[in-house]
Protein backbone atom coordinates (compact mmCIF):
# COMPACT_ATOMS: atom_id res chain seq x y z
CA UNK A 1 0.00 0.00 0.00
CA UNK A 2 2.76 2.37 0.92
CA UNK A 3 4.55 1.32 -2.45
CA UNK A 4 0.96 2.10 -4.36
CA UNK A 5 0.94 5.76 -2.56
CA UNK A 6 4.91 6.67 -2.99
CA UNK A 7 4.51 6.12 -7.30
CA UNK A 8 1.33 8.00 -7.35
CA UNK A 9 3.22 10.98 -5.44
CA UNK A 10 6.10 11.05 -8.23
CA UNK A 11 3.65 10.50 -10.98
CA UNK A 12 1.84 13.97 -9.58
CA UNK A 13 5.00 15.82 -8.94
CA UNK A 14 6.23 15.03 -12.17
CA UNK A 15 3.30 15.94 -13.87
CA UNK A 16 3.50 19.40 -11.61
CA UNK A 17 7.27 20.21 -12.65
CA UNK A 18 6.03 19.28 -16.06
CA UNK A 19 3.33 22.08 -16.14
CA UNK A 20 5.52 24.83 -14.14
CA UNK A 21 8.23 24.61 -16.66
CA UNK A 22 5.68 24.52 -19.37
CA UNK A 23 4.70 27.72 -18.25
CA UNK A 24 7.90 29.18 -17.16
CA UNK A 25 8.85 28.82 -21.03
CA UNK A 26 5.77 30.33 -21.84
CA UNK A 27 6.93 33.26 -19.41
CA UNK A 28 10.07 33.52 -20.85
CA UNK A 29 8.59 33.88 -24.97
CA UNK A 30 6.46 37.03 -23.35
CA UNK A 31 9.63 38.66 -21.96
CA UNK A 32 11.59 38.36 -24.94
CA UNK A 33 8.73 39.38 -26.96
CA UNK A 34 8.03 42.51 -24.63
CA UNK A 35 12.14 43.06 -25.63
CA UNK A 36 11.19 44.47 -28.66
CA UNK A 37 10.37 47.83 -28.66
CA UNK A 38 8.70 50.11 -30.95
CA UNK A 39 11.07 53.84 -31.78
CA UNK A 40 11.64 56.73 -34.23
CA UNK A 41 15.33 57.65 -34.79
CA UNK A 42 16.97 60.47 -36.56
CA UNK A 43 20.35 60.04 -38.23
CA UNK A 44 22.89 62.07 -36.37
CA UNK A 45 24.69 64.87 -38.16
CA UNK A 46 27.75 67.61 -37.10
CA UNK A 47 26.67 71.37 -36.93
CA UNK A 48 29.13 74.23 -36.50
CA UNK A 49 27.96 75.62 -33.47
CA UNK A 50 30.01 79.18 -31.72
CA UNK A 51 30.81 77.08 -28.57
CA UNK A 52 30.67 78.30 -24.97
CA UNK A 53 31.66 75.80 -22.52
CA UNK A 54 30.06 76.26 -18.98
CA UNK A 55 31.93 74.48 -15.76
CA UNK A 56 31.61 74.38 -11.99
CA UNK A 57 34.44 75.89 -10.01
CA UNK A 58 35.04 76.64 -6.38
CA UNK A 59 36.80 79.58 -5.83
CA UNK A 60 40.25 79.49 -3.40
CA UNK A 61 42.33 82.16 -2.01
CA UNK A 62 45.28 82.25 -4.92
CA UNK A 63 48.19 81.72 -2.23
CA UNK A 64 46.98 79.74 1.52
CA UNK A 65 49.43 79.65 4.26
CA UNK A 66 49.05 77.79 7.18
CA UNK A 67 51.04 79.31 9.96
CA UNK A 68 52.86 76.33 11.50
CA UNK A 69 56.50 77.56 13.14
CA UNK A 70 59.37 74.59 12.81
CA UNK A 71 59.82 74.99 16.14
CA UNK A 72 57.42 73.83 19.27
CA UNK A 73 56.93 75.52 22.51
CA UNK A 74 54.68 78.41 24.09
CA UNK A 75 53.44 81.21 22.05
CA UNK A 76 54.25 84.05 23.70
CA UNK A 77 51.91 86.77 21.17
CA UNK A 78 49.99 86.44 18.63
CA UNK A 79 49.34 89.86 17.19
CA UNK A 80 45.79 89.57 15.21
CA UNK A 81 42.75 87.92 15.40
CA UNK A 82 40.18 86.21 12.46
CA UNK A 83 39.34 88.87 9.91
CA UNK A 84 42.46 90.65 10.10
CA UNK A 85 44.02 92.37 7.44
CA UNK A 86 47.92 91.90 7.12
CA UNK A 87 50.71 93.00 4.68
CA UNK A 88 53.63 91.43 3.65
CA UNK A 89 56.28 91.43 6.64
CA UNK A 90 53.94 92.02 9.43
CA UNK A 91 54.04 90.10 12.68
CA UNK A 92 51.69 87.31 13.22
CA UNK A 93 53.07 85.29 16.23
CA UNK A 94 56.21 85.35 18.84
CA UNK A 95 56.83 82.38 20.08
CA UNK A 96 59.12 81.75 23.23
CA UNK A 97 62.58 83.03 22.74
CA UNK A 98 64.55 81.27 24.95
CA UNK A 99 66.02 78.96 22.10
CA UNK A 100 66.96 82.24 20.30
CA UNK A 101 68.46 84.09 22.76
CA UNK A 102 70.67 81.39 24.14
CA UNK A 103 71.69 81.05 20.60
CA UNK A 104 72.73 85.02 19.98
CA UNK A 105 74.86 84.66 22.97
CA UNK A 106 76.92 82.01 21.45
CA UNK A 107 76.65 83.70 18.23
CA UNK A 108 78.14 86.85 19.65
CA UNK A 109 80.81 85.30 22.12
CA UNK A 110 82.19 82.83 18.97
CA UNK A 111 81.97 85.92 16.74
CA UNK A 112 84.55 87.75 19.32
CA UNK A 113 86.60 84.76 19.88
CA UNK A 114 86.61 84.41 15.70
CA UNK A 115 87.89 88.22 15.48
CA UNK A 116 90.89 87.52 17.50
CA UNK A 117 91.85 84.22 15.56
CA UNK A 118 91.95 86.25 12.27
CA UNK A 119 94.04 89.07 13.76
CA UNK A 120 96.23 86.35 15.28
CA UNK A 121 96.55 84.10 12.24
CA UNK A 122 97.56 87.53 10.59
CA UNK A 123 100.68 87.75 12.58
CA UNK A 124 101.05 84.18 12.09
CA UNK A 125 100.35 82.71 15.75
CA UNK A 126 97.38 81.16 14.78
CA UNK A 127 97.34 78.19 12.33
CA UNK A 128 94.63 77.98 9.30
CA UNK A 129 93.35 74.83 11.34
CA UNK A 130 92.19 76.78 14.11
CA UNK A 131 90.58 79.65 12.50
CA UNK A 132 88.71 77.06 9.67
CA UNK A 133 87.19 75.48 12.85
CA UNK A 134 85.89 78.61 14.66
CA UNK A 135 84.63 80.15 11.54
CA UNK A 136 82.50 77.02 10.49
CA UNK A 137 81.17 76.63 13.89
CA UNK A 138 80.72 80.89 13.40
CA UNK A 139 78.16 79.93 10.45
CA UNK A 140 76.73 76.78 11.70
CA UNK A 141 75.20 79.74 14.36
CA UNK A 142 74.93 82.43 11.73
CA UNK A 143 72.61 80.10 9.90
CA UNK A 144 70.95 78.45 13.17
CA UNK A 145 69.84 82.32 14.45
CA UNK A 146 68.54 82.73 10.91
CA UNK A 147 65.86 80.02 11.35
CA UNK A 148 64.85 80.11 14.79
CA UNK A 149 64.14 84.13 14.46
CA UNK A 150 62.18 83.19 11.23
CA UNK A 151 60.33 80.29 13.46
CA UNK A 152 60.34 82.83 16.54
CA UNK A 153 58.97 86.28 15.52
CA UNK A 154 56.58 84.62 12.38
CA UNK A 155 55.71 87.22 9.60
CA UNK A 156 53.36 87.31 6.79
CA UNK A 157 54.75 85.96 3.56
CA UNK A 158 52.23 87.89 1.46
CA UNK A 159 49.21 89.91 2.13
CA UNK A 160 46.29 88.81 3.02
CA UNK A 161 43.32 87.84 5.73
CA UNK A 162 43.76 86.03 8.84
CA UNK A 163 40.97 82.98 7.59
CA UNK A 164 41.45 81.00 11.02
CA UNK A 165 43.19 80.85 14.33
CA UNK A 166 43.58 78.02 16.88
CA UNK A 167 45.60 78.76 19.80
CA UNK A 168 45.56 81.75 22.41
CA UNK A 169 48.34 83.78 23.88
CA UNK A 170 50.38 81.65 26.54
CA UNK A 171 49.32 77.87 25.21
CA UNK A 172 51.53 74.87 24.53
CA UNK A 173 51.99 75.03 20.10
CA UNK A 174 52.21 71.38 19.37
CA UNK A 175 51.25 70.61 15.63
CA UNK A 176 48.38 72.05 14.15
CA UNK A 177 48.60 75.41 12.93
CA UNK A 178 48.88 78.27 15.02
CA UNK A 179 46.75 80.63 12.26
CA UNK A 180 45.23 80.50 8.33
CA UNK A 181 46.12 83.32 6.48
CA UNK A 182 44.50 83.33 2.98
CA UNK A 183 45.25 86.16 -0.14
CA UNK A 184 41.73 87.40 -0.91
CA UNK A 185 42.91 90.16 -3.88
CA UNK A 186 43.50 87.45 -6.09
CA UNK A 187 41.74 83.74 -6.24
CA UNK A 188 42.11 80.53 -8.54
CA UNK A 189 39.63 77.84 -9.34
CA UNK A 190 40.59 74.48 -10.76
CA UNK A 191 38.12 73.15 -13.05
CA UNK A 192 37.65 70.27 -15.37
CA UNK A 193 37.07 69.76 -18.60
CA UNK A 194 35.90 66.83 -20.82
CA UNK A 195 39.00 65.67 -22.88
CA UNK A 196 37.11 66.81 -26.25
CA UNK A 197 37.99 69.80 -25.86
CA UNK A 198 41.91 69.46 -25.05
CA UNK A 199 42.81 70.99 -28.06
CA UNK A 200 40.72 73.98 -27.99
CA UNK A 201 42.03 75.17 -24.18
CA UNK A 202 44.92 77.85 -24.31
CA UNK A 203 47.07 79.16 -21.65
CA UNK A 204 46.05 82.39 -21.82
CA UNK A 205 42.43 82.12 -22.70
CA UNK A 206 40.42 84.25 -21.42
CA UNK A 207 37.35 82.95 -18.62
CA UNK A 208 34.41 84.93 -17.62
CA UNK A 209 33.53 83.81 -13.93
CA UNK A 210 29.80 84.11 -12.65
CA UNK A 211 28.45 84.21 -8.91
CA UNK A 212 24.63 83.49 -8.11
CA UNK A 213 25.46 86.35 -5.04
CA UNK A 214 25.67 88.54 -8.36
CA UNK A 215 23.56 87.49 -10.78
CA UNK A 216 23.97 90.64 -12.70
CA UNK A 217 27.97 90.56 -13.52
CA UNK A 218 30.59 88.77 -14.86
CA UNK A 219 34.03 88.40 -13.69
CA UNK A 220 37.35 88.02 -15.73
CA UNK A 221 40.01 85.15 -14.61
CA UNK A 222 42.53 83.69 -17.38
CA UNK A 223 43.32 80.45 -17.87
CA UNK A 224 47.39 79.82 -16.00
CA UNK A 225 47.80 76.41 -16.58
CA UNK A 226 45.99 73.73 -18.68
CA UNK A 227 47.46 70.56 -16.91
CA UNK A 228 49.13 67.66 -19.27
CA UNK A 229 47.00 64.73 -18.40
CA UNK A 230 43.96 63.10 -18.57
CA UNK A 231 42.29 61.42 -15.95
CA UNK A 232 41.38 58.26 -17.24
CA UNK A 233 38.09 57.63 -14.85
CA UNK A 234 36.42 60.96 -15.48
CA UNK A 235 37.78 61.42 -19.07
CA UNK A 236 38.31 65.24 -17.83
CA UNK A 237 41.43 67.47 -17.49
CA UNK A 238 41.92 70.13 -15.25
CA UNK A 239 42.89 73.91 -15.57
CA UNK A 240 44.37 76.19 -13.18
CA UNK A 241 42.21 79.89 -13.58
CA UNK A 242 43.97 83.08 -11.98
CA UNK A 243 41.16 85.16 -11.12
CA UNK A 244 41.98 89.04 -10.05
CA UNK A 245 39.56 89.87 -7.01
CA UNK A 246 40.78 94.04 -6.62
CA UNK A 247 37.47 94.62 -5.11
CA UNK A 248 37.30 91.76 -2.70
CA UNK A 249 33.56 90.74 -3.94
CA UNK A 250 34.85 87.17 -4.58
CA UNK A 251 35.51 85.49 -1.57
CA UNK A 252 37.44 81.57 -0.94
CA UNK A 253 34.91 78.88 -0.61
CA UNK A 254 32.16 80.86 -3.12
CA UNK A 255 30.34 78.34 -5.85
CA UNK A 256 31.23 79.52 -9.72
CA UNK A 257 30.40 78.87 -12.94
CA UNK A 258 33.17 78.95 -15.40
CA UNK A 259 32.61 79.72 -18.89
CA UNK A 260 34.98 78.97 -21.92
CA UNK A 261 34.41 80.49 -25.48
CA UNK A 262 35.86 78.27 -27.36
CA UNK A 263 35.22 79.90 -30.78
CA UNK A 264 33.40 77.72 -33.96
CA UNK A 265 33.72 74.32 -34.07
CA UNK A 266 31.71 71.00 -35.53
CA UNK A 267 29.18 69.35 -32.27
CA UNK A 268 26.60 66.94 -32.25
CA UNK A 269 23.44 68.75 -31.20
CA UNK A 270 20.27 66.75 -30.48
CA UNK A 271 16.60 66.90 -29.23
CA UNK A 272 16.75 67.68 -25.76
CA UNK A 273 14.34 65.03 -24.75
CA UNK A 274 16.27 62.18 -26.21
CA UNK A 275 18.56 62.13 -23.40
CA UNK A 276 18.03 60.24 -20.04
CA UNK A 277 19.05 61.07 -16.53
CA UNK A 278 19.98 57.96 -14.37
CA UNK A 279 17.91 57.92 -11.06
CA UNK A 280 19.84 59.30 -8.26
CA UNK A 281 23.01 60.77 -10.00
CA UNK A 282 23.55 63.27 -12.62
CA UNK A 283 25.15 60.93 -15.45
CA UNK A 284 23.23 61.20 -18.79
CA UNK A 285 23.19 59.25 -21.91
CA UNK A 286 21.29 58.47 -24.32
CA UNK A 287 20.21 55.41 -26.86
CA UNK A 288 21.64 54.36 -30.43
CA UNK A 289 20.35 51.96 -33.10
CA UNK A 290 23.52 49.25 -33.08
CA UNK A 291 22.15 46.98 -35.74
CA UNK A 292 18.33 46.47 -34.32
CA UNK A 293 19.54 46.26 -30.99
CA UNK A 294 19.84 49.39 -28.34
CA UNK A 295 23.34 50.25 -27.43
CA UNK A 296 23.44 52.85 -24.12
CA UNK A 297 25.97 55.34 -24.49
CA UNK A 298 26.97 57.75 -21.34
CA UNK A 299 27.16 60.95 -22.35
CA UNK A 300 27.86 64.92 -20.95
CA UNK A 301 26.09 67.64 -21.88
CA UNK A 302 27.49 70.74 -23.57
CA UNK A 303 25.91 73.76 -25.25
CA UNK A 304 22.02 74.23 -24.68
CA UNK A 305 20.05 75.27 -28.01
CA UNK A 306 16.48 76.31 -26.58
CA UNK A 307 15.14 72.50 -26.73
CA UNK A 308 18.24 70.97 -28.87
CA UNK A 309 21.25 69.74 -26.65
CA UNK A 310 24.57 69.43 -27.42
CA UNK A 311 25.59 65.69 -26.56
CA UNK A 312 29.54 64.50 -25.80
CA UNK A 313 30.26 60.97 -25.39
CA UNK A 314 31.69 59.94 -22.33
CA UNK A 315 34.11 58.00 -24.43
CA UNK A 316 35.76 59.26 -27.44
CA UNK A 317 34.12 57.90 -30.62
CA UNK A 318 31.44 56.10 -28.98
CA UNK A 319 29.04 58.40 -31.32
CA UNK A 320 29.53 59.98 -34.46
CA UNK A 321 28.32 61.61 -37.69
CA UNK A 322 25.53 59.14 -39.27
CA UNK A 323 24.67 56.85 -36.03
CA UNK A 324 21.22 56.58 -35.57
CA UNK A 325 19.45 58.12 -32.40
CA UNK A 326 16.56 57.11 -30.90
CA UNK A 327 14.47 60.13 -30.09
CA UNK A 328 10.89 57.99 -29.31
CA UNK A 329 10.59 55.50 -27.07
CA UNK A 330 13.76 55.75 -25.11
CA UNK A 331 12.49 55.79 -21.97
CA UNK A 332 11.17 52.03 -22.17
CA UNK A 333 14.75 50.83 -23.09
CA UNK A 334 17.64 49.04 -21.75
CA UNK A 335 20.49 47.76 -23.31
CA UNK A 336 20.29 45.34 -25.50
CA UNK A 337 16.78 45.56 -26.52
CA UNK A 338 15.68 44.60 -29.91
CA UNK A 339 14.43 47.48 -32.12
CA UNK A 340 11.79 48.05 -34.14
CA UNK A 341 12.05 50.74 -36.39
CA UNK A 342 8.71 53.16 -36.95
CA UNK A 343 8.65 56.22 -39.43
Amino acid sequence: MNKIISTATIILSTIALVACGGSKDKQTAVNVEKQVENVKVMKLQQEVISKHLEVAATLEGYEKMNISPSITGHIEKIFVEVGSRVAKGDNLVRMDQTQLNTTRINLNSTKTELDRVTALKASGSASQQSYDQLKAAYDQLVETERFQNENTHVKAQFAGIISAKNYEDGEMYAGQPILTLTQINRLKAIISIPESYFTKVKKGMNVEIRSDIYPEQTFSSTIEIVYPTIDPTTHTFQVKLNIPNGNEKLRPGMYARATLALGQMNAIVVPYQSILKLTGSNDRYVFINNGGVARRISVTLGERFDDRQEIIPVTAGDIKEGDELVISGQARLVDGSILNIVQ
